[in-house]
């Protein structure tokens, strides 16, 4: 009997040793000794204040998706030579290939394709709002071969062809 309570004893020693020192890891290293380094610590340091600009509120993609074409209207100066420039050289990288440098659908790639791309001079472009332009360029043509360019071109960037392709129809 007195060897079985020694037997005991040492097995609640062996235990009580454990339990101490599981606690001693759990209490000093399971954050990796993180509580020790000179990191920020939660609340620390007040947050940076966001210029203005950062943050969409009254724009971004998902206002002009949602919104009607015929309801869209462009932020820019569409009539003014630099927002012009910059529309063709735009055009000239992205749009050139399938509706060619003369703007009739005649590009090196739109020419493999049945029907041709739009004449961007047509009357049924030129007449189209600025809105419906932009959906179009932005977001494709289901069942047409213009490609959605949202994620290829960038907001201002896509209202710079829109203003661009309108000028066509004024020479």
């Amino acid at each position: 009997m007195k060897k079985i309570l020694v037997v005991l004893i040492l097995v609640a020693i062996v235990l009580y040793g454990a339990y101490e020192a599981l606690m001693y890891y759990d209490n000093n290293f399971i954050y990796g000794r993180m509580r020790e380094t000179p990191a920020v610590r939660p609340y620390e340091q007040p947050l940076f204040n966001m210029e203005a600009g950062i943050v969409p509120v009254r724009a971004g993609e998902a206002i002009y998706r949602a919104t009607p074409g015929v309801d869209l209207k462009s932020p820019l100066e569409t009539t003014e030579p630099p927002v012009i420039a910059r529309g063709k050289a735009v055009y000239l990288t992205y749009c050139a290939q399938c509706h060619g440098y003369q703007y009739d659908g005649n590009g090196t790639v739109g020419q493999s394709f049945q029907p041709l791309p739009t004449d961007l001079r047509s009357p049924a472009v030129q007449n189209k709002p600025e809105g419906e332009l932009f959906k179009t360029v932005s977001y494709g043509e289901p069942g047409k071969r213009q490609p959605a360019l949202q994620t290829t071109v960038t907001i201002n960037d896509r209202w710079h062809v829109i203003a661009f392709v309108k000028s066509l129809g004024l020479r």
